[in-house]
Parts: structure tokens; C-alpha cells; sequence
């Protein structure tokens, strides 16, 4: 709703201002015909016909019926037709696009004459920030206060000039992301980076700033611009009445932004979805989202928009996550108390990223407190966790420290007799560190580091392992260029072994390293240009497996396979272009380089053949860092919006992309044992294109928003696997894999609101991925060549994720989830060979496994909210999968007394309760 408060806040900006009630507004005619219509469908005539934008308490009109009947007249005319002789008024500043209506009281737009000419700018209130001389850093805390940018003059002049600064929490210091900072005439609105860095173009003179973030109080700053400057804002955070509707362009992002297939989560959003053992789960909380699919429960691999599970970059403070989850998927591996925001791209990836196929999912941590040591600690039935942050030099320099460990193994003993004596134990650490220099120097240094060890009741024991750290340098040149240097190393290994019988004790081991650096440059050049451009280049080294004996006395015999080598590197360029108000366009051209490099001994086979090992003409061997084979190619990136009104708009895409690294694995979720393989001159890289359109709603003054998008994917080189491949300590890898095609297609649907008591959102896929391997000279034909479903490929999704607000101390959340079953191949029939009866298998996923439902259920409790008291605290209580339905992970078969016979395999096939006891301090 448009509320009086904005109204009020609009009205005293024109009153500082100085603008006078005049005839800008002549200028634009109205033709319009009503008879006792509401004030809502007068409105919405006039603002179509004039492009301006109404203000007022609807509470206040409800009961107003308006007839008109005008043609070509003034807007000004048709508002004193409508309100001549009635307790309403309306005001139309001169030189915006804004009529403020009121009941009652009138607006005044005018001051008295003279009014600029004697004004001075008050010393005691105004304190000049960062310009040319000027160094002192500003209170900006006081909206009243008027601030001088620059060096000062008594006449600013025209023109233009940029201000910068950053956005900050002013509880904590902490940088706030994503606030929006608006101007209104010219319209000029600018987001804040992840570092809460703006920069924005503004008329020399005095200006009124309106800052609006996502959970912080909306606020204001009037500013006087002589020259560029710098500017820094402090926010507060907002506690929302329940009752209370936020009128605020912030929600407009969904609409006015030019990318699509975004989605933004915010912690506090991310905590309301309810889990399996109550902890909050960035994984499970995207898995929400329309067009995000899991292939069965317990399984933190996610597909998007038809990718498999390896074609997602995932990354944490740009580090590449390589397994993001934790005891075989229940949990995933990032801490929920040190995250700050979570972005999935499905479409319009911007160019800077790269290297995967299908998505991006960029997760923030937060930089710590800079004001205050603060903590919270979280126990729950199977994991307990602790953080603590603060400053180390306060204002300048703070850190943020997270942990987390497991104590499940009381939870595995109610497990089948079989798996009872199963042990499991996992635990991660996050150290993240920022310092400021000065104002234009900032230093990041984040380091994660997580282990996962288990066995099933057997003398094999599974452990795996991320350790990943990355530096960062912020430096900014101007108000208009700003540059982010990166470096890292990321390390992702796991290891299986057994020594119950020291004649056989054995250890296998994989492990996949890369060193990493990227320059990412952000010039500004006005609020209509805004260019990204920028390098990076990733040094990898793999080991695909060693297989040797884990005692003295084992007679297992030493396995290794080669290390693999390669660099990829890639440089981009793109630009925002803010054609019109109502046209933004957004294009970008990514050029990626693979070289494979030795040392390394290649397979070679004859050329035009299938890759087999019968058609194998021999090795060649290649010395260290010499290049063995390249590929190389342009990545176009393009995103189109149209704005039909200011809360409807159009928008298209186009991304075309390429991936150097595959995963091999025989399941179709991540596993601990996967392996990842390079390109190489027998294996090539993916490549994918996707085109997407998409409609963009918002309703009842943007507290709904609605979209629907469209999108179209071809998928090149994706590997599949020959029937009865091994892809463990294969030597011969290339021959147990087959080159595939594949297309991808959907629709996704979602409805959103979120603020008020009720908030949630409702979505629906409807989502087909089919691969095609029709090449005889390639490799083994399937399906006779035609297409057939891919193992993750799940038609219908439907999800609610809905949040109840009873009280600021209680609120129950709700999740019900609905997907047809994944494919899988069945025996239709059985044959007698070689002294045996074998079963004989249907197409490849022609059939699939019985659809998913599932129902959660959680009630979030909150003490008191006193702000003087030690500690805060706060229960989660609530049931996972609610129903107890027995969801199928998998169906498979197995051949007993001359019989085949078929189970089903349930994760969770009762209903689960749980609590979790959180304080925070």
C-alpha cells in the first residue's frame, strides 16, 4: 500500500527543495471517461496516460467515487475537476513526475522568496566528508543534517558530479549489500556491491538521498554537492511492526533489475525453512526455489534448470566448494550463523563467472562486528555450533570465527540391525578477516575448512575434506573505477580405507587442488553506463586416484593414476546500459582458454573409430608444463528489460557457456567418492547455450511479487557412461564414457511476498532434460539413438514455503514439496547364459521411481526482546516430513534364488522430530 508516512517523506522533500506548484503538468493531456469508479481505477487511468506516480493512504479514499468525463485536457484540469468542492487536495511539484493527494489538510510546495539566497549551510549540523581537501569521515547518522560534498563554493554551478562511499550497519560496522540509494529527479537509483560500496551521479546543488536495505530502517540524506566527493552511510536495523506494510523501491529489484533467472536469499529468509534436525540449511533453502531440483532426499546436490549436479559453481567468498555437504547429505557444509546472503544465477550469468554450465551459486559470510564483540551458540539433537565476532582494531579492523561438530552416533544406532554399528562424525571451521586501510584500501581474508568421516557398520572407513582460503584486495581509484584483486587455493580430496585384516588392509585416495587469481575492475560511468571487465586464471592439479596397501603386511598390490594438469583462463567485458527509463539493456562477452598440460601420457586412438581399447593405437608421453591440447571460445552473455509500467516489466536473455571439468560418478546425486576428470584430447569440454524470457508482476504496492520465465537449453559433450562402466582407477577412462547431446526446456512460476504476519512463497517447474548419444562412430548407441530422460530428470515441482508471524515472540513456518519420481531402468525380462539366469533391461530411463511428497512442519520461539540482558535466546522446535511418508530414494534390483527381486530404498520413512536451543549474545 502507499502509505501517508511516504507521502509526508515526499512532502518535506519538496518543501526543502523549494519547488513551486506550476505548469509542468500542462504539458501532459488526459482524455478519460469514469462514472462512480474508485480512486484505485482513477489512478491507475491517469498514470498510464501520464507516466506520473500517485501518492496517498488509500484508507483515506476508500470512500471517494469519482465521474469524469474529459477530453485532452491537463492533468491539473482533470484533478480540479475531480476534487473541486470536496475535502480532498492534490499537489504537483514542479519539474518531477509525482502528485502527492490528501484529505483534509493541504500541501504546501512553495518557500518563502529568498529563501536560497540567505541560506547557509549550519557548521554545527553540516561537516564536509571526503572531497578534494576535505578528509574528515562524517557522522551521518541524523537525516536532518545537512552535508557538504566537496570542496565548497557559493555557487555550485549545472552539471553533474559523482559521490561515492559505503553502506554500513551502524550497530555493528558491517557493510550492508544490496541498498538501494535513490534519487528522484532525474530518476537515478544504484545498488551497493558485497562490499556495501556505491557510486552514484548526481546535479551539483542540494540533493535529497532516500537508502532503503533489506531489513534495515529505510532513511534519508540531504546532501549539498559543490565537486565529487565521498560520502559514507550508517543504517539501522529495522524491527517490523507485524501489522506494518513497507511501501519501498527496494521490492522494485525484481522488476526494475535487467538480469533474470536471479535468486536472492537472506539469512533471516533462509533461517523461516524448516530442516531435517532443525539447523538451517542454505542448500535445502534453495532447493525451494523454481526451477532447483534434488534427485531424492538427503542429497545437498542440486540440478538446475536441467544441469547435472557438477555443472553448478558453487562458490563461498569465491572459493570453489567442490562438496557441499555434510553426514551423507543431511546437512550442507556452510555454517548458517556466518553467512550473510546467498545468490543462485539460473540465467543472465554475469561474465565474470565462468567454468560451469548451469548455474552459479555465490554465498557471502559476513565481515564480523566492527563495534562490538557479539556471539551466538546453537545445540541441537545431532550438531551444536558456536561463533564469535568483534573488532581487533574497532572501526577498521574485525574478524568473524564459526564452528560446528556432530555427536550423531547415538541417532545411527536406531538404524536397520545391519547398519548399527555405524559411526559418523563431521566438523567445519570459518576464520574470515577484513581490514581497512583507508578509504580506498580494504583487505579480506576468509579460510574454510570442513572433514566428514563414517563408516556403515564395516571395517571401511569414508572421509573427505575442503580446505580453502582466499585474500582479497578492494582498491578504489576514483568515485567512478573501482578494482577487486583475488587470490586462493581451494583443495577438495577424499579417502577410503581398511586395515580390520592386515593381509588386505588397503587406502584410496583422490584429490583435486587449484590456485586461483582474478582482477574484477567496475567503472561507472554515469547512471545510464555502468562496464565490468575484468581477468582471472585457475592452475589445476589433480590426482584421479591411488589405490596401495595400508600395512606392511598387506599383500595389495600399488595402484596410481597419473596426475592431471591444466590451465584455464579467461578475460571479460561487459556493460549496463540504461537505454530509457523503461529499456536497459545488459551484454557481456566472456573469452575462456583450456591448455591440458604435461608431465602426462596420453591415450591415442584411430581416428573416425569409437574409443575403445581394441582401437587403441598406443601412448604419447609429454613433458612437465608442455601443452598437449587446447581449447578455447567466446561465452556470450546478453539480458534485455522493458518496462511496461513501473511494477511490470519484460525481460529476455541469452547465455552461452563452456566447462572444462566433469565429475564421473554412477550416482546422480554428489557423492563422497566422486572423481573429477579434465578435458583432455579424448575427452572435450561442455558447452551450453540458453535462451529464457520472463514476465515480472508485482502487486498491492510490491508486496507480491509474481514472475514467470520461460527457458530453452542446448547441452554439447555432457558424459554419460557405457553399461557396466568402471570409473575407479580406470586408466582408460575415455572408454567407459560417451559423449553426449541434450536439450533442456521448462517453465517456472512463482509468487512471493514477503513482509506482513503471512510471508512465503509458492512455486511451480514444469522442467524436461533428455540426452541423445546417436553417433555409432563415437561409442556405444543408446536407446537406438533417440532421446531419453536424463537420471535427474523430474517433470512437475511444486513448492510452499510459508511463514506465520503470530506474535514478534512466535511464528510457525511451513514447507510442502511435491516432484514426479527421477528415472531409472528396469528389468522387463530374463535370459539363461553361461550357466545363469540375467536380467534383461528395459530402455535406458524409461521408466521412474514413485513421485515425492513431503511436509515439514517448525515452530520458532524467542525470548524476550530487552535490549540490556546478557544473552538472546531462542527455540526451533518442529517435525520433518510431517506425514511419514515412505519417499523413495531409490528402487533397485537383485537377482535372489533364481529370482530378481525389486526394493525401495527410504532415507526418512517416519516423521522426525526436532528441537534446537540457540543463544545469542
Amino acid at each position: 500500500m502507499r502509505q501517508l508516512r511516504l507521502l509526508i517523506v515526499l512532502n518535506l522533500i519538496f518543501l526543502l527543495t523549494g519547488f513551486s506548484l506550476n505548469a509542468q503538468s500542462d504539458t501532459k493531456r488526459v482524455s478519460i471517461e469514469l462514472k462512480g469508479a474508485t480512486i484505485d481505477s482513477l489512478i491507475t487511468e491517469l498514470e498510464s496516460q501520464t507516466g506520473y506516480h500517485f501518492y496517498y493512504d488509500p484508507a483515506q479514499f476508500d470512500s471517494l467515487r469519482v465521474s469524469v468525463s474529459v477530453s485532452n485536457v491537463s492533468l491539473q484540469k482533470v484533478l480540479e475537476l475531480v476534487f473541486a468542492n470536496s475535502e480532498y487536495h492534490f499537489a504537483i511539484p514542479e519539474k518531477q513526475t509525482y502528485v502527492l493527494l490528501t484529505k483534509g489538510a493541504t500541501i504546501k510546495t512553495t518557500l518563502p522568496p529568498g529563501f536560497f539566497s540567505n541560506a547557509t549551510a549550519d557548521s554545527s549540523l553540516a561537516t564536509p566528508v571526503y572531497g578534494d581537501k576535505k578528509k574528515t569521515r562524517i557522522d551521518a547518522s541524523i537525516e536532518n543534517k545537512l552535508f557538504e560534498i566537496g570542496i565548497r563554493n557559493n555557487n555550485p554551478g549545472s552539471g553533474s558530479v559523482t559521490m561515492a562511499g559505503y553502506v554500513r550497519n551502524i550497530k555493528t560496522g558491517e557493510p550492508v549489500a544490496g541498498a538501494i540509494i535513490t534519487f528522484t529527479s532525474p530518476a537515478i537509483s544504484v545498488a551497493t556491491d558485497q562490499y556495501g560500496y556505491y557510486s552514484i551521479t548526481l546535479p551539483k546543488g542540494r540533493n535529497l538521498l532516500t537508502i532503503q536495505g533489506i531489513g534495515m530502517k529505510d532513511t534519508r540524506r540531504q546532501v549539498m554537492v559543490y565537486t565529487n566527493g565521498n560520502f559514507d552511510i550508517d543504517m539501522d536495523e529495522r524491527v517490523t511492526s507485524l501489522k506494518e506494510v513497507i511501501v519501498s523501491a527496494q521490492k522494485l529489484a525484481n522488476v526494475r533489475n535487467v538480469q533474470l533467472g536471479i535468486d536472492r536469499l537472506s539469512i533471516k529468509a533462509i533461517k523461516q525453512v524448516p530442516t531435517a534436525f532443525g539447523e538451517a540449511d542454505i542448500l535445502k533453502a534453495v532447493l525451494m526455489l523454481p526451477g532447483v531440483k534434488s534427485v531424492g532426499e538427503a542429497s545437498t546436490g542440486f540440478n538446475v534448470r536441467g544441469g547435472s549436479a557438477d555443472q553448478n559453481l558453487i562458490l563461498f567468498n569465491d572459493a570453489t566448494i567442490y562438496n557441499p555437504s555434510h553426514f551423507f547429505g543431511f546437512f550442507s557444509a556452510f555454517n548458517p550463523e556466518v553467512v550473510k546472503d546467498v545468490e543462485l544465477y539460473k540465467s543472465s550469468i554475469p561474465a565474470k563467472y565462468g567454468g560451469r554450465l548451469s548455474s552459479v551459486l555465490d554465498i557471502s559470510s559476513r565481515e564480523g562486528n566492527k563495534k562490538q564483540f557479539a556471539g551466538v551458540a546453537g545445540i541441537g539433537l545431532l550438531t551444536s555450533r558456536f561463533t564469535i565476532e568483534g573488532p581487533i582494531k574497532k572501526d577498521k579492523t574485525s574478524f568473524i570465527l564459526g564452528g560446528r561438530t556432530t555427536y550423531a552416533n547415538w541417532l545411527l544406532q536406531f538404524l536397520p540391525q545391519e547398519y548399527r554399528h555405524s559411526k559418523a562424525s563431521f566438523y567445519d571451521v570459518n576464520l574470515n578477516i577484513s581490514h581497512q586501510f583507508n578509504k580506498n584500501n580494504n583487505l579480506y581474508i576468509t579460510g574454510y575448512l570442513s572433514k566428514d568421516k563414517f563408516n556403515l557398520n564395516s571395517d571401511t572407513t569414508y572421509g573427505y575434506a575442503n580446505n580453502n582460503v582466499s585474500v582479497k584486495w578492494k582498491h578504489t581509484f576514483s568515485n567512478k573505477l573501482t578494482m577487486v584483486l583475488t587470490g586462493g587455493y581451494d583443495h577438495y580430496d577424499y579417502q577410503i580405507g581398511s586395515d580390520k585384516d592386515s593381509l588386505f588392509a588397503y587406502k584410496m585416495k583422490f584429490d583435486i587442488n587449484q590456485y586461483n587469481f582474478k582482477s574484477d575492475l567496475n567503472w561507472y560511468i554515469n547512471a545510464n553506463h555502468t562496464i565490468d571487465f575484468g581477468i582471472s586464471s585457475i592452475r589445476y592439479l589433480l590426482h584421479p586416484g591411488t589405490y596401495e596397501p595400508n600395512s606392511k603386511t598387506s599383500l595389495v598390490s600399488k595402484d596410481n593414476m597419473e596426475a592431471e594438469h591444466a590451465l584455464e583462463s579467461a578475460a571479460y567485458l561487459s556493460e549496463k546500459w540504461n537505454i530509457t527509463d523503461e529499456l536497459s539493456l545488459q551484454a557481456g562477452l566472456r573469452y575462456s582458454l583450456y591448455n591440458f598440460l604435461g608431465p602426462k601420457t596420453v591415450n591415442e586412438y584411430t581416428p573416425g573409430l569409437p574409443i575403445t581399447e581394441d582401437n587403441q593405437q598406443g601412448t604419447k608421453v609429454y613433458e612437465k608444463n608442455k601443452f598437449i591440447h587446447t581449447y578455447h571460445g567466446p561465452e556470450y552473455r546478453l539480458a534485455l528489460r522493458y518496462s511496461l509500467t513501473s511494477s511490470f516489466s519484460v525481460k529476455a536473455g541469452y547465455n552461452s557457456l563452456r566447462q572444462y571439468i566433469h565429475v564421473l560418478s554412477n550416482t546422480t546425486a554428489i557423492s563422497p567418492t566422486d572423481i573429477w576428470k579434465l578435458s583432455d584430447p579424448n575427452i572435450k569440454p561442455q558447452i551450453g547455450d540458453q535462451v529464457s524470457f520472463g514476465l515480472y508482476k508485482n502487486f498491492k504496492s510490491n508486496t507480491i511479487e509474481t514472475s514467470a520465465e520461460v527457458y530453452y537449453k542446448n547441452i554439447k559433450n555432457y558424459l554419460d557412461y557405457k553399461s557396466g562402466a568402471q570409473l575407479v582407477l580406470n586408466h582408460h577412462i575415455e572408454t567407459d564414457v560417451m559423449s553426449t547431446k541434450g536439450k533442456a526446456y521448462g517453465v517456472e512460476l512463482m509468487v512471493k511476498k514477503q513482509n506482513g504476519k503471512l510471508n512465503g512463497w509458492i512455486s511451480y517447474t514444469w522442467s524436461r532434460i533428455l540426452l541423445k548419444m546417436d553417433d555409432s562412430t563415437k561409442g556405444e548407441v543408446v536407446n537406438g539413438g533417440k532421446y531419453y530422460p536424463a537420471n535427474y530428470d523430474k517433470p512437475n515441482d511444486i513448492t510452499m514455503v510459508g511463514n506465520y508471524r503470530f506474535s514478534h515472540r512466535f511464528s510457525v513456518s511451513l514447507n510442502v514439496t511435491y516432484s514426479t519420481g527421477r528415472p531409472i531402468t528396469l528389468p522387463v525380462g530374463r535370459f539363461y547364459y553361461a550357466g545363469s539366469w540375467r536380467a534383461l533391461y528395459a530402455d535406458r530411463n524409461a521408466y521412474r521411481i514413485p513421485d515425492y511428497f513431503r511436509t515439514d512442519l517448525s515452530m520458532n520461539i524467542e525470548g524476550n526482546h530487552k535490549v540490556h540482558q546478557l544473552t538472546h535466546n531462542s527455540w526451533t522446535v518442529g517435525i520433518y516430513n510431517l506425514t511419514g511418508r515412505k519417499n523413495p530414494y531409490s528402487v533397485y534390483y537383485v537377482s535372489e534364488n533364481g529370482a530378481i527381486n525389486g526394493y525401495k530404498l527410504s532415507i526418512f520413512g517416519n516423521a522426525i522430530p526436532f528441537v534446537n536451543f540457540n543463544i545469542r549474545f
